[in-house]
């Protein structure tokens, strides 16, 4: 692939474009992604919709960001981050103008379709793409530090949405979120143009190789890749769906159930500031096999919920860190395993498959629980969950090397 000719940019990130980023996190996922959770059951109500017609909205968002992938990731790797991600922010304005506007269901998929293109456009992957552009293989603490940011949107903007809804009506809440969205426009415009510098800095610093350096290696690390990012997804969307169903239907009251399933939050902040803090040089890989190997543990200890109150605690923290790592590790594996001025098109490919098939893991995880039990979902994602940590074995025993991570020039 022929890439355009651009100034040249010292193998690092500034500062104000991880603030700027991290700023576009925080609001972008606030106002797209948890859309629904925020104003989902007012939707229904204002337009005699149920649930699943309103949620459905979002599944085709997500099915349309699975679509778009290859393409937006492309679009990245030759232009950069900036002209996508600042289309993202137009496209998420768009969408939120949509939703508000909708009367028929026709109108208000139609407008998720935009978000779904807002979301692919202007969230973590083409935030990462972005970054991996123009930082090189150095770019693994900015991506970890712009998740602090957008691990917060729920918080900060649920809050927000029901204030304006409140005094708007939801409606106008949801023209106030396409404001906020287009104010992520200037922290797009922010990123620069430039693609990093492939020379090394200095003559202490040679450049990393990516550790897949044949064309099966590159295959293999390319399928395990996936596999974990389309595990994390899916599982991801069943929590976000149903981690507080689960606990009640094991037996919690509601309100503990509630109080418990925040707790995933703690969680997955706690241990992305634990990395941010701490794990600037431990490997990506090694990072990963830890990530996932939380997760079965968790959804074992999720099983004993309904028995045990620290049980329950312990699902929520366990499964929201090892959640939370493995967002980081989505982004800063590919820097590792392959060569990052093609991170862009190789990881939108990639990750597609997960994002097609987390627009149906909230829907699967209420058919198994309506059929089998709740059990049995924590068990079936606990099967899940293995089939994730085989593949961050995998990972780690054929391109760890003898240090768990990159392998020095010159050896092989």
């Amino acid at each position: 692939m022929q890439v355009p000719p651009t100034e040249a940019l010292q193998p690092s990130v500034p500062r104000r474009v991880v603030l700027c980023l991290g700023a576009s996190q925080l609001v972008g996922w606030g106002v797209t992604y948890y859309l629904v959770g925020g104003f989902g059951a007012l939707i229904a109500a204002g337009n005699g919709w149920t649930d699943a017609q309103v949620h459905g909205g979002f599944s085709i968002g997500l099915v349309v960001m699975g679509v778009a992938s290859p393409l937006v990731g492309r679009a990245i790797d030759r232009f950069g981050g900036r002209p996508v991600m600042s289309a993202g922010s137009c496209l998420a304005a768009a969408g939120c103008l949509g939703v508000a506007a909708a009367t028929s269901l026709p109108g208000y998929y139609a407008a998720w379709i935009c978000l779904g293109l807002a979301m692919r456009c202007a969230l973590y992957d083409a935030a990462f793409a972005a970054l991996a552009r123009i930082g090189g293989a150095e770019a693994k603490p900015a991506m970890a530090q712009i998740t602090l940011f957008g691990g917060l949107a729920s918080t900060v903007l649920w809050p927000i949405g029901h204030a304006l809804a409140e005094a708007l009506g939801w409606r106008g809440a949801l023209v106030g979120y396409a404001g906020l969205a287009l104010l992520t426009l200037p922290l797009h415009l922010a990123i620069p143009r430039g693609r990093f510098s492939d020379r090394p800095a200095g003559p202490a610093r040679p450049a990393a190789r990516p550790l897949a350096l044949t064309p099966f290696d590159r295959r293999l690390a390319g399928a395990l890749y996936a596999l974990i990012a389309t595990v994390a997804n899916v599982l991801n969307a069943a929590m976000s769906a149903g981690m507080i169903n689960i606990l009640t239907g094991l037996g919690l009251a509601a309100s503990a159930a509630v109080w418990i399933a925040t707790l995933r939050g703690i969680g997955q902040s706690a241990a992305r500031l634990g990395e941010v803090l701490f794990g600037r040089r431990l490997p990506a890989l090694d990072l990963n096999l830890a990530a996932c190997a939380l997760l079965p543990v968790a959804f074992v200890a999720g099983s004993w919920s309904g028995v045990s109150l620290a049980a329950a605690v312990a699902f929520a923290l366990l499964y929201g860190a090892g959640n939370g790592v493995l967002t980081i590790t989505r982004g800063s594996l590919p820097l590792a395993l392959f060569d990052p001025a093609v991170y862009g098109s190789l990881v939108g490919l990639l990750v597609a498959p997960s994002l097609l098939l987390s627009a149906a893991a909230p829907l699967a995880l209420v058919l198994v629980i309506e059929r089998f039990g709740e059990t049995a979902a924590l068990s079936l994602c606990t099967m899940l969950a293995l089939v994730a940590l085989a593949a961050g074995i995998a990972l780690r025993l054929r391109f760890g090397g003898d240090s768990g991570g990159r392998r020095r020039p010159g050896r092989g």
